[in-house]
């Protein structure tokens, strides 16, 4: 089977990346942005997969997917970095919290191109949560660290939500 020019190339950037592996250098990088939640509507980016049982006081059981736009700014109309996409599902029976599989796909700037993905619990109704940041592309190629969140804004009318997420992100130098 051959390899598209495109896919041959990444593997040898890859590959090219991880024989220089040893003499890289670890680095932190903060980043801050937004996500631009919206729960319904003609255009929604949260879809209800799974619906909950109709007993259960936290949700427990329901699953959803989301598209969330990622901005620098918590205006809707902020300068787009990239998108959020991925899994929630609440996942206690006893507490309001959601497991989370998320990946931050940048699509603008000098990460564009590049990925963080975190995987963890998040207690939606704690104000500031702490999420572990489990991998990453590109610039962040097994990425490690600390993303803390927080609700920055909800609109109950139209289902829309602010999310403002702080990262600290522990990756190589290239």
């Amino acid at each position: 089977m051959s390899n598209s020019s495109g896919e041959t190339k990444l593997i040898e950037s890859v590959e090219e990346w991880y024989k220089n592996f040893g003499s890289t250098r670890q680095k932190v990088t903060k980043l801050h942005f937004f996500l631009q939640d919206v729960n319904g509507g003609s255009n929604p980016t949260v879809l209800k997969v799974i619906e909950a049982s109709a007993n259960s006081a936290t949700s427990f059981g329901q699953i959803s997917m989301l598209d969330d736009l990622v901005t620098e700014g918590p205006e809707p109309d902020s300068k787009k970095v990239g998108r959020a996409q991925g899994t929630i599902g609440f996942a206690d029976l006893n507490d309001t919290a959601l497991k989370m599989v998320l990946n931050f796909a940048f699509t603008e700037g000098e990460y564009a191109g590049s990925t963080i993905s975190i995987l963890g619990r998040n207690q939606i109704f704690q104000e500031y949560r702490e999420l572990p940041i489990v991998g990453g592309t590109g610039v962040f190629r097994l990425a490690r660290g600390s993303a803390m969140t927080n609700t920055y804004s909800f609109d109950t009318a139209t289902n829309k939500g602010v999310l403002e997420y702080t990262l600290f992100v522990v990756h190589y130098e290239c």
